[in-house]
């Protein structure tokens, strides 16, 4: 709770801010304030607490979720450098709408209640459907801001549908009350399909969140018309939330129904990998491809899901948190080049490895990581998702699935490693770095090379 109070009285703070004549000072500023935060929230361990009635609890798991989301924000802002050099006169609303869209992202990690999951959905959605857009200058922007905001809103309007029919069948919005309530639905048939066809409903709803497959279609086009440092927020922050939400509804509310959900969810899981792989393999775009990446990784973190048993969360804790700082390391380096070399493509890396050895070795790293690849943080998060779906015998031929589709990964991720250490740089210039912009690439190379040797660092949490 107090995480969400200081980040919307940052976020209001930085606004004014904003008038300011010296942009410098924004940077510093918000990184400050994500500290606060950070240290702040961290103070609730062990601590549990119900605010508002019951509708919002913060717990270990909300904790956990929070401080890897904002640790991932913190870590994403010195890439925004380049918003600060052009002088660009909207910065102070960007930092205002990533801290915004994080108060709802906190929000969703820790709600109790379905109508505090729909205002945490709709203050992070609200917020990136601006950010998609802040290139007003680029047609492929505006394209995806208004690709994301019309098929969001209207995949908002069937989560509330799923609602509406869950709360008909049990009268109640409190998920812990809906999981008891459960028990008294066989008596009546029409309640019981009531209250089936809002999970499933709301299953969907909660799937286009976090781009799972068939309801990804939007995202391809979405992250690559945005701009590409909002982009590697929508990435990680967005869809680690939108897991983490998933996981808590299922855990609390749907239990009892599990059969009822499981296969749906598992037909969702095998399609959002078959697709996010084979889509990466076909992109000559390298930013394309990490789009289609990021909906093979929802598959991976969907897998703990319909896993669903005590490792689950454990499983989907220490995924996000190693795909987060691969990921946003990647984007990072994919910004730095593009910035520079006014390409996305795969060529725009060629010769990297000589002309910058820091970005191609924090680029190599995270590719690794993402292809999970062992001694990274990726090798990991495979394992401990493979791992907790390994205990159902009956799911050892998705994992095999998954591995072959992993196998299939690492050949695209390869591509790019290939491109800066084995292809001659075609009158490229030396794409230069800041010190700090280097600083925080040289952190995530190390915390993904240290979480993938010592993972009891973060897979103990919980």
């Amino acid at each position: 709770m107090t995480s969400i109070i200081l980040l919307s009285v940052f976020g209001i703070i930085n606004l004014f801010a904003g008038f300011a004549k010296n942009k410098q000072v924004l940077l510093p500023l918000v990184l400050v304030f994500l500290a606060v935060v950070f240290g702040v929230n961290l103070l609730d361990w062990n601590d549990t607490q119900t605010y508002f009635s019951n509708m919002l609890t913060v717990d270990n798991y909300a904790v956990a979720f929070t401080g890897i989301m904002t640790l991932t924000t913190l870590l994403l802002l010195p890439f925004s450098q380049r918003y600060i050099d052009k002088g660009d006169s909207n910065l102070a609303e960007y930092y205002s709408l990533l801290l915004f869209s994080l108060v709802g992202a906190v929000m969703m990690v820790g709600y109790e209640n379905l109508i505090m999951l729909f205002i945490g959905v709709e203050i992070l959605s609200i917020a990136m459907y601006v950010l998609a857009g802040s290139d007003k200058s680029s047609l492929r922007s505006n394209e995806a801001a208004l690709k994301y905001f019309l098929m969001g809103s209207f995949f908002t309007g069937i989560m509330l549908f799923g609602i509406a029919m869950i709360y008909g069948a049990t009268g109640t919005f409190n998920i812990t009350e809906i999981g008891a309530a459960q028990a008294g639905l066989g008596a009546d048939g029409v309640m019981d399909s009531m209250f089936v066809l809002g999970i499933l409903v709301l299953v969907i709803g909660i799937s286009f969140k976090i781009s799972a497959a068939p309801f990804h279609f939007w995202a391809p086009d979405v992250y690559d018309g945005t701009p590409t440092f909002f982009t590697a927020f929508m990435s990680t922050v967005v869809k680690t939330a939108g897991v983490a939400a998933f996981y808590k509804l299922m855990a609390a509310a749907f239990a009892a129904s599990y059969a009822a959900w499981f296969p749906t969810l598992v037909a969702i899981t095998v399609l959002t990998l078959v697709v996010g792989n084979i889509g990466a393999v076909i992109q000559t775009s390298f930013k394309r491809m990490l789009a289609y990446s990021s909906i093979s990784h929802a598959g991976y973190m969907l897998m703990a899901l319909v896993a669903f048993n005590e490792s689950s969360d454990t499983s989907i804790l220490f995924y996000s948190a190693a795909y987060s700082a691969a990921t946003i390391a990647a984007f990072g380096v994919l910004k730095l080049v593009q910035d520079q070399q006014r390409s996305a493509d795969y060529e725009a890396f060629n010769g990297l490895g000589k002309t910058n050895p820091l970005l191609a070795f924090s680029m190599t790293v995270s590719m690794l990581s993402l292809g999970g690849i062992p001694l990274t943080a990726g090798f990991f998060g495979k394992f401990f998702v493979f791992s907790a779906l390994l205990q159902n015998p009956d799911m050892l031929w998705l994992v095999v699935l998954a591995v072959i589709l992993a196998a299939v990964g690492i050949y695209y991720y390869f591509r790019v490693v290939i491109a800066m250490y084995m292809q001659p740089a075609a009158n490229q210039k030396p794409v230069r770095v800041e010190s700090f912009t280097a600083f925080t690439l040289i952190v995530l190379t190390i915390l993904t090379i240290l979480l993938g040797i010592a993972p009891a660092l973060v897979s103990e949490l919980l």
